[in-house]
């Protein structure tokens, strides 16, 4: 059975200002050639580009929402209607391939819609050579079509590309809100719901790619390797390093645009620590801290930093984290980090 998905703007978890820019264009039938949906992955972009195109092709619409019940509102919700084109990156970019197939579709009227819609999930990592084809697309946009750019960092889009979409911005997602859906829609218990959300920074999407995978084992492998960093020896922590740098990412459900288990997981995992460290040594309130889990081992680590160590950490793997998404080498940035981050822990 394949999986449903959301068609309805109401189904959609938060992001209110974004749902109520787009249905008041649709009520009144402003409809632009692209939108660029712009936020962290698994806010809720795609879905709403699905609920969009649910819109604007439902047989029967209800309150300006699609009815849900029509043939067109279920081929939709499982993926399969003909206007409907969700486009992923082939590796680690959308490719001009990709981009070229788009432009050959659009040449026809929609197959059985009123409107073709195209998503392109992380349009921003479209190559040069892509880029450049498709602002050909946008500057003379066929009638009936609908493109969303999806978008993290839109600035890594062109600037040419960027001025001919109505721009609308996502925003994460809150804690209680992820909590309640994976309390309700898939079943976790609380106290681990609680964690993941506070975890995922927002992602409803990353908050259910950890929940597929081993990645709170992995996490906690993870903070045990951080509470002991003050003690190691050096070559102790370049062994370390080596052996993190070389795990292998878990399979499962787990979707690759969230990195789930990866090292730029494990840096994520670590400047959380230290981010709960400095919120504590600053008296800050239990209830903003993230690893709320190992409350009580953060409160024994924070009494032992000085604020200028936790802010100071804290740059160190924000450095790391930049340096693995420009392809260093994982095994030299992660030695660097856990060495800079002992010698910072002196004293401790």
């Amino acid at each position: 059975m394949k999986e449903t998905q959301i068609i309805k703007f109401s189904n959609i978890l938060g992001q209110e200002k974004a749902k109520r820019i787009v249905r008041q264009a649709l009520s009144k039938g402003r409809i632009p050639h692209a939108y660029l949906f712009s936020g962290i992955p698994g806010v809720g972009k795609t879905s709403l580009g699905r609920a969009i195109a649910a819109y604007l092709n439902c047989k029967n619409r209800e309150q300006n929402e699609a009815c849900g019940q029509c043939r067109t509102c279920n081929q939709i919700e499982r993926n399969n209607h003909p206007d409907l084109t969700v486009i992923q990156s082939e590796g680690d970019s959308i490719k001009i391939k990709q981009v070229r197939e788009i432009q050959e579709s659009m040449r026809f009227a929609p197959f059985s819609g009123q409107f073709r819609v195209i998503i392109i999930d992380q349009a921003d990592t479209m190559t040069e050579e892509a880029a450049n084809a498709f602002l050909k697309t946008l500057e003379e946009p066929p009638p009936r079509n609908l493109l969303i750019l999806n978008a993290t960092e839109p600035d890594n889009l062109l600037p040419t590309i960027v001025s001919r979409c109505q721009r609308v911005a996502f925003v994460p997602l809150e804690a209680n809100l992820i909590a309640d859906y994976l309390l309700r829609e898939i079943g976790i218990e609380e106290k681990t719901a609680l964690v993941l959300a506070r975890l995922s920074e927002g992602s409803l999407g990353k908050a259910i790619a950890m929940a597929q995978t081993d990645f709170l084992e992995r996490r906690e492998k993870w903070l045990q390797c951080a509470m002991n960093i003050p003690t190691l020896r050096p070559e102790q922590l370049i062994d370390v390093a080596l052996e993190l740098s070389n795990e292998k990412t878990p399979g499962g459900n787990a979707t690759p645009k969230y990195e789930i288990g990866g090292l730029l997981d494990l840096l994520g995992v670590m400047a959380m620590w230290y981010r709960d460290l400095l919120l504590l040594r600053q008296a800050g309130p239990d209830y903003l801290v993230f690893n709320v889990d190992f409350l009580g081992q953060l409160k024994y680590f924070a009494r032992k930093f000085k604020l200028l160590q936790l802010y100071e950490s804290l740059l160190v793997l924000d450095q790391a984290q930049r340096d693995i998404r420009m392809r260093r080498n994982k095994a030299l940035v992660l030695e660097r980090t856990m060495l800079v981050l002992r010698q910072l822990a002196s004293g401790v």
